[in-house]
């Protein structure tokens, strides 16, 4: 976590000068700012990543002697199956169809959102995989 935490934070010292050298340079507005809030982004995930690194035991990547090995083992709980994603996507894309076309779509995408974010919410509180 320390080494993402260093590559975040000199990632945005990067984006700054770029933004500076970019908004002097070329005087539009629009792509300074951009460059602005990517440089605020990245700020923002280098001092996260760094401040939970200095509450974690240091891993194997933070060791200069490590080897692939070292990381060996269970990464984590990932969910065997969902239907929830695709009701989300199916509502996002009606949504910002509804964007394109007409107002009156979101009427249609909302209720499918909120669906899609209730189930995946929920999803290991009920049913085959309620105890995982």
């Amino acid at each position: 976590m320390k080494i993402q935490g260093r590559l975040f934070i000199w990632l945005s010292v990067f984006i700054l000068a770029t933004a500076v050298v970019y908004g002097v340079w070329s005087k539009e507005p629009v792509g300074t700012t951009a460059l602005f809030l990517a440089f605020g982004l990245s700020v923002m995930i280098g001092f996260y990543l760094a401040f939970t690194a200095r509450r974690m035991d240091a891993l194997a990547q933070d060791n200069k002697e490590a080897d692939v090995a070292d990381e060996a083992g269970e990464v984590g709980f990932f969910a065997p199956h969902s239907w929830q994603p695709f009701s989300l996507a199916v509502g996002g894309a009606l949504g910002f169809l509804g964007v394109a076309i007409g107002w009156w779509l979101l009427y249609f995408s909302l209720p499918l959102i909120l669906i899609g974010l209730w189930g995946w919410v929920f999803e290991f509180y009920r049913g085959e995989n309620q105890n995982q």
